[in-house]
């Protein structure tokens, strides 16, 4: 026990950066730690937003949900050049490269911010014909313009905040990561009632009080990383001359984050078209849905955890020209996820009603999402290795083929069988939760074949 506290500890300090020797399992739990902790920081932006808003009204809860539905394009982009920024700096890492890490780095910084200011702009300017265009009456458009505003206006920050973290994971330091979301969050959760609600000398500001302690939250998450990034006896040291564009590190750079934002919209979209399919059931069907998704959401943030920290291992691995140890990697972080989500899936099965229960007590929503965790963990095994095989290739720098395997699993087969089964077979919502089970096997075992043939460890990036 004393020396599982002591490896804790070494993970939450981030005492090692260099993973491309020693004890692989060390590694996973090293990079692993912090890489949850984040994740779990990063979920909770959403929740302590709505927690605070739902206190003003229903017309404010529904500004933040259309304005965020449509900041889904910042958040896919973001994503798409964190997973290209983990591939591009853990590979020069693995090389010991450090100067091309920080100047890949510099690129990653001058492309987030270019991208943020184009669409945070536009966001600006539009505000109220996203609003109207999403279905917003003019009372809501009114008195929440400025929430949106203000939230498209801070583009730059959350593409950083994003992408940042992506480095900060690529060069071995998850930990400055971590810091940076506890930063954010602990600013956020400080703010948010005191210009929401008001305090002192500071006016209530309502709904768009959220926005200004969001957007302050996540700058100051943003100046931690670049302080981390630009300190001298920091992992890599991004000097000004690394901002330089440098168009061979952009082009290689947004063309892996092309593979990254297709995979995240692939997945997003289909999970619209099973709710599509499942409101034809009613909104109990729905409502049962939406909660056992929230629930297997937060219980698999550990699981993300682990297929992040296999992608910096096979990038740092294949830099320091080490694949059969970026394998072993991705096999041994894939076996210790599977034994996870087994446990979780075994708590669920069995646990499913009371777990429910704590969200609903309503004995038709109850039903369906007891119902739907249940034939979800039967596919969880798979799941595990879809995950980090899948987030391996993704940080190889490979990132076009889990885009087509997603697109395969998710486009070609889970939403017509999701259809066929509940609609034509006549299986009701079960229909629906089977072809998730059955898409996420499929994938599992595209990724295990392709990642068996090895082409991945040949991708130069």
């Amino acid at each position: 026990m004393t020396k599982f506290f002591r490896l804790f500890l070494a993970a939450l300090r981030g005492t090692e950066t260099n993973f491309t020797s020693g004890s692989i399992n060390r590694a996973i739990f090293l990079l692993s730690v912090p890489m949850i902790l984040e994740m779990v920081m990063e979920s909770l932006f959403a929740v302590v937003d709505v927690f605070f808003v739902a206190k003003i009204g229903t017309e404010a809860i529904a500004t933040v949900g259309l304005t965020e539905s449509v900041l889904t394009i910042v958040y896919s982009i973001a994503i798409g050049l964190s997973t290209a920024a983990t591939a591009l700096v853990s590979r020069r890492v693995g090389e010991d490269n450090h100067r091309g890490a920080a100047n890949a780095v510099g690129q990653v910084i001058l492309v987030s911010v270019g991208l943020g200011l184009l669409m945070g702009v536009a966001g600006f300017v539009f505000a109220e014909d996203i609003l109207r265009a999403m279905g917003g009456d003019e009372k809501l458009i009114a008195n929440g313009a400025g929430f949106t505003r203000m939230i498209f206006a801070s583009s730059p920050a959350i593409m950083l905040l994003y992408t940042l973290s992506g480095s900060l994971r690529g060069s071995g330091d998850a930990s400055v990561a971590m810091r940076s979301l506890w930063l954010a969050n602990g600013v956020n959760i400080i703010l948010c009632p005191v210009f929401i609600f008001g305090f002192g000398p500071i006016p209530a500001l309502g709904v768009m009080g959220s926005a200004v302690a969001t957007t302050i939250g996540r700058s100051m998450g943003v100046l931690y990383q670049l302080y981390a990034l630009t300190r001298v006896k920091g992992v890599i040291q991004v000097l000004r001359s690394d901002v330089s564009p440098d168009a061979g590190i952009i082009r290689n750079l947004l063309s892996l984050a092309i593979g990254g934002t297709s995979q995240f919209l692939v997945g997003s979209a289909s999970w619209i078209f099973l709710t599509r399919i499942l409101s034809t059931f009613g909104s109990d069907v729905v409502a049962g849905y939406t909660i056992a998704i929230r629930i297997i959401v937060f219980t698999i943030l550990p699981s993300w955890g682990m297929a992040n920290a296999a992608a910096t291992l096979v990038g740092q691995n294949l830099g320091a020209g080490q694949p059969e140890r970026a394998e072993t990697s991705a096999w041994r972080a894939a076996f210790c996820n599977m034994l996870f989500l087994a446990a979780v899936g075994i708590g669920f099965f069995l646990g499913a009603a009371p777990i429910v229960s704590l969200f609903d007590d309503k004995a038709r929503v109850v039903e369906i999402a007891v119902e739907c965790l249940r034939i979800f963990c039967l596919g969880y095994l798979f799941m595990a290795y879809g995950m980090v095989l899948s987030q391996a290739l993704n940080g190889a720098g490979d990132t076009k083929t889990p885009t087509l395997i997603n697109i395969v699993c998710f486009w070609v087969v889970e939403i017509p069988l999701a259809y066929t089964l509940a609609h034509l077979l006549n299986w009701g919502p079960p229909g629906v939760f089977w072809s998730v089970a059955i898409s996420e096997t499929l994938l599992a075992g595209i990724a295990i074949w392709i990642f068996r043939r090895g082409r991945w460890k040949t991708v130069q990036v």
